[in-house]
C-alpha cells in the first residue's frame, strides 16, 4: 500500500519522535519536483577505510580492531566495539553490538557481516532517514546493489517505547537504490489488535508517489446504507496519475468512481467520475461526471472547459452529504477561448445548464448561450496616460425550449480622465451604449429586431486622509469620502426581452456602478448621487488592519422608470443604507457586520454577523447570523477546540429562527496520539430542496506517516467550520 508522500525529498536527519501525517498527492503532482538520485552503492573497487583505538595485524593482512573500530566504504559507515577483517575476502565480521548506516537507513544489531558491498546483521534495529519509520527484525541483509533484506519484520512510525500500530510481515525488501518497498504476508496491528492482512504490501522509502492500494474506508448513511470504498492509486508518470475508487453501497451496488489528473507545461486539468450501474433502489443507471480543464495556446491565448454532468435529477439528493450539496439547481457546461494582452480582451464561450431541480418552471430555467463572444480594449494617452478610452461589446444567441430567443449585440464605448493627485482623486467618464436584438418565438406582430441607445456621464471622486493615531504614533488611520454621480437618460425598454439580466444584492461595490442591473437587457435611468465613507485603522509598522468601516447610500434627483416584469417600483428619493464594519486579528478576534437598512420602512432588508474567535491553529469558535427581510434568517454556531490532553472537539449547528427547526447539526470527538488519531463524527441535515432528513457517521482511524482508515473528514470539517485548517494544525 503506498503512503501519501510530498514531492520533495527532504535532507536526511534524525527520526523525529512524532512523525507528521501524510502529505497529499495534489502537492506532489502539482510541484512536479523529481526525488533527488542517490549516490551508487559502493563496489568492490571502491577503498575501504578504516580507523580504530586497537589492531592485531597478521602476516597474510588479516587483522583484529577493537576499540571505537570505524569503517567507511564509500556512502556506507559501520561502528563496532570487535571486528575480524579477513584482507583476501574483503570481508568483515563483528562480533557483539554493531551499528551501520547510508543515505537511506540506520540500523544496528548484536553482530554482523560485511563483505564485497553486502552486510547481515543479526537482531536488528533499523529507522528509515527520509520519512518517518522505525522497526525490528531478526536478520537484516544488505545486498551490493542497495537492496535491504528483512525477515521476520515488525515496523511502525510511532516512537520506539510507544508502538501503538505496527505492520509485521514475515518479508520486507527496501530497495534503496529505487526508494521502494515490499512486503509478503503483512498484518497491520493497532493496539495488538489486527486491522488488516495483506498478502503483498508496497511503500516508498523516500517522497516520491507510488502505486498501489489504499487503505480502505467504510461508512454509513440512512440512504444509501453501508458504504465500503477500496482505493487504488496509479502513479502513471510524473505529472499525471489516476485513483480508483470503487465503492460498494450495501443498499445500491457498485459504485466505480475515480479521479485522474494530469499536469503538463501548456495544460492542466482533472476528471472526476462515479459510475453505479444499476442502482437497487432507483432501479436505473447512475452516474457523476466532471472536467475541469486548461490549455495555455499560443500566444496570450487560452483554452478552458468546466463541465459537470449526472444521469437524473435526484442525484445530489441520494449521494450528497450535507444540504449544500442537495440544494444544487444547476449543472453548468462551459468552454472557453480567452486572448489578453495590454490592450485587448477577447473571449469566446459556449454555455450550456442541466437543471437539477425539477420545481423550476420552463420559463425560469437559464438560457444556453451559444456562442457567446466578447470583446474589451483600453488605452491610455495624453500627459501622465491621464486620458483613457475603451469599450466593451458582447455579442451572443440565447436559445432555450420554451419563450423567446434570439442574438443580442450591445456595445459601449467609454471616455474619461484621472486627474488623481496624492490624497485626492477626480475620474470623470462618458459613454455611449448600443443594444440590439434578433428575437424568434414572438406574439404575431411584434418587432423582432428592437434596439436601444443611450449615452450615460459619471464623475467619481473622493479623498483619503490620513494620520497618526496613538501615544507612540504606532497606529494609522485614514478617513476616505467618496462622491459618485451618475447621469442616464431615460429610455423605454419594456419591449426588449429579459435573458439574462436581474437585480443584484445591494453592496458597496453595487452602490457605486453605473447600472442597478446585472446585464444588458435593462439600462437603468440616473439622476443620482452615491456617497460613501471609509475609516480604516492599521498598525504602523507591519501595516496589518485593525478595523474598516464603511456606510453608503444613494439619493435620486428623479424617479426611477425603467424595470423589470413583476418588479415592484422604488419607493421615495434613496436607495437602502448600506453599511459594513470588519474588525480584523484584534486579540484574536475576527468580526464582519453588514446591514441594508430599508429608509421607507424603517426595516433591515438584509443584515449579516460573523464573529470568530482564533487564538491559535488548533482552537476556533465561529458565530454567525444572516437575514433576509421575509425570506430568511439562521443562526450558525461551529467551534474546533481541544477539552483535554489530547483530545479535541468538533461541533457545527445550524438553526431557521423562522420555521424554528435545525437544518444541520453534527458533533464529533478526536483523539490524536504522537503517532496516530482517532475521530468520530455523527451528522444530520435537512434536504434544503426537499426537507428530507439524513444521518451519516464517520469513523477515520490515522496512523501518520502510512494511510488513513474510515471516511476522510479533513475536508468535510474546513468547509463546515471556519477557521479550522488541518494542514496548519498538523505541521
Amino acid at each position: 500500500m503506498p503512503v501519501q508522500a510530498q514531492a520533495a525529498a527532504p535532507t536526511p536527519q534524525p527520526l523525529p519522535r512524532c512523525p507528521a501525517s501524510s502529505g497529499s498527492f495534489e502537492s506532489a503532482v502539482q510541484a512536479r519536483v523529481p526525488t533527488p538520485a542517490l549516490e551508487p552503492p559502493p563496489s568492490a573497487d571502491t577503498p575501504i577505510e578504516i580507523s580504530t583505538d586497537d589492531a592485531l595485524l597478521g602476516v597474510d593482512g588479516d587483522a583484529l580492531l577493537s576499540g571505537n573500530v570505524r569503517v567507511a566504504h564509500g556512502n556506507r559507515h559501520i561502528e563496532a566495539d570487535n571486528v575480524e577483517y579477513d584482507a583476501e575476502a574483503l570481508s568483515i565480521k563483528v562480533r557483539g553490538a554493531v551499528r551501520y548506516e547510508d543515505p537511506v537507513l540506520r540500523a544496528r544489531g548484536s553482530s554482523g557481516e560485511y563483505a564485497q558491498g553486502g552486510a547481515q546483521l543479526e537482531g536488528a534495529e533499523f529507522e528509515l532517514r527520509e520519512r518517518p519509520g522505525r522497526g525490528s527484525a531478526t536478520r537484516l541483509a544488505l545486498s551490493p546493489e542497495g537492496v535491504v533484506e528483512l525477515e521476520q519484520v515488525s515496523f511502525s512510525t510511532c516512537p520506539a517505547d510507544e508502538p501503538d500500530w505496527q505492520i509485521r510481515a514475515r518479508r520486507i525488501a527496501l530497495d534503496t537504490r529505487d526508494r521502494n518497498g515490499t512486503g509478503r504476508n503483512a498484518q497491520i496491528q493497532f493496539k495488538g489488535v489486527p486491522l488488516l492482512y495483506l498478502p503483498y504490501i508496497s511503500f516508498p522509502l523516500g517522497s516520491q508517489r507510488k502505486s498501489g492500494f489504499l487503505f480502505p474506508s467504510l461508512g454509513h448513511t440512512m440512504r444509501s446504507g453501508l458504504q465500503l470504498t477500496v482505493p487504488y492509486y496509479l502513479n502513471l508518470a510524473p505529472n499525471y496519475d489516476l485513483t480508483l475508487t470503487p465503492s460498494w453501497y450495501g443498499r445500491r451496488g457498485l459504485d466505480l468512481a475515480g479521479q485522474f489528473r494530469y499536469l503538463a507545461p501548456a495544460q492542466r486539468g482533472d476528471l472526476t467520475f462515479n459510475l453505479l450501474p444499476t442502482d437497487q433502489i432507483a432501479d436505473r443507471d447512475r452516474h457523476y461526471l466532471r472536467l475541469a480543464h486548461r490549455t495555455d495556446l499560443w500566444s496570450d491565448w487560452r483554452f478552458t472547459v468546466e463541465a459537470e454532468d449526472v444521469s437524473d435529477t435526484a442525484y445530489f439528493e441520494d449521494f450528497s452529504t450535507g444540504p449544500q450539496g442537495s440544494s444544487t439547481a444547476f449543472l453548468e457546461r462551459l468552454a472557453r477561448l480567452t486572448y489578453r494582452d495590454q490592450h485587448w480582451w477577447l473571449r469566446g464561450e459556449v454555455q450550456h445548464f442541466q437543471t437539477i431541480n425539477e420545481g423550476l418552471a420552463a420559463e425560469d430555467r437559464p438560457y444556453t448561450r451559444l456562442p457567446r463572444l466578447l470583446a474589451r480594449g483600453d488605452w491610455s494617452a495624453g500627459p501622465a496616460r491621464r486620458l483613457s478610452y475603451g469599450f466593451d461589446a458582447e455579442l451572443v444567441n440565447f436559445d432555450r425550449e420554451v419563450g423567446v430567443t434570439g442574438w443580442r449585440f450591445d456595445a459601449t464605448p467609454t471616455i474619461g480622465l484621472d486627474l488623481s493627485n496624492a490624497g485626492v482623486y477626480l475620474r470623470p467618464q462618458a459613454g455611449y451604449r448600443y443594444t440590439r436584438y434578433a428575437l424568434d418565438g414572438l406574439a404575431p406582430g411584434a418587432d423582432d429586431a428592437p434596439q436601444r441607445a443611450l449615452p450615460f456621464a459619471a464623475i467619481d471622486a473622493g479623498l483619503v486622509l490620513e494620520r497618526d493615531a496613538g501615544q507612540h504614533a504606532q497606529r494609522r488611520m485614514t478617513l476616505e469620502p467618496r462622491l459618485l454621480y451618475l447621469y442616464t437618460p431615460y429610455r423605454e425598454q419594456s419591449a426588449l426581452p429579459v435573458f439574462d439580466t436581474g437585480i443584484p444584492d445591494l453592496n458597496l461595490v453595487q452602490l457605486f456602478g453605473t447600472n442597478r442591473y446585472v446585464g444588458a437587457d435593462r439600462v437603468s435611468n440616473a439622476n443620482q448621487a452615491s456617497i460613501g465613507l471609509t475609516a480604516k485603522l492599521f498598525d504602523a509598522q507591519s501595516g496589518t488592519r485593525f478595523l474598516a468601516a464603511t456606510v453608503g447610500q444613494t439619493f435620486y434627483f428623479e424617479h426611477l422608470r425603467v424595470g423589470l416584469p413583476g418588479e415592484p417600483p422604488r419607493r421615495g428619493n434613496e436607495s437602502d443604507l448600506v453599511a459594513e464594519l470588519a474588525l480584523t486579528a484584534y486579540k484574536h478576534w475576527n468580526i464582519d457586520l453588514g446591514l441594508q437598512w430599508n429608509p421607507q420602512d424603517s426595516e433591515r432588508e438584509r443584515s449579516q454577523l460573523r464573529l470568530q474567535y482564533r487564538p491559535d491553529d488548533s482552537r476556533v469558535v465561529n458565530f454567525s447570523y444572516r437575514q433576509q427581510r421575509d425570506r430568511l434568517e439562521q443562526a450558525d454556531v461551529s467551534a474546533a477546540w481541544p477539552v483535554a490532553k489530547r483530545w479535541n472537539l468538533y461541533a457545527r449547528w445550524t438553526y431557521d429562527l423562522q420555521d424554528s427547526t435545525t437544518l444541520e447539526r453534527f458533533a464529533g470527538l478526536e483523539y490524536r496520539a504522537c503517532c496516530w488519531r482517532l475521530r468520530t463524527v455523527a451528522r444530520r441535515f435537512v434536504s434544503s430542496r426537499t426537507g428530507e432528513r439524513d444521518t451519516a457517521l464517520y469513523l477515520q482511524l490515522e496512523l501518520n506517516g502510512l494511510a488513513s482508515v474510515g471516511s476522510s473528514a479533513d475536508a468535510f470539517l474546513e468547509e463546515a467550520i471556519r477557521g479550522y485548517s488541518f494542514s496548519a494544525v498538523n505541521r
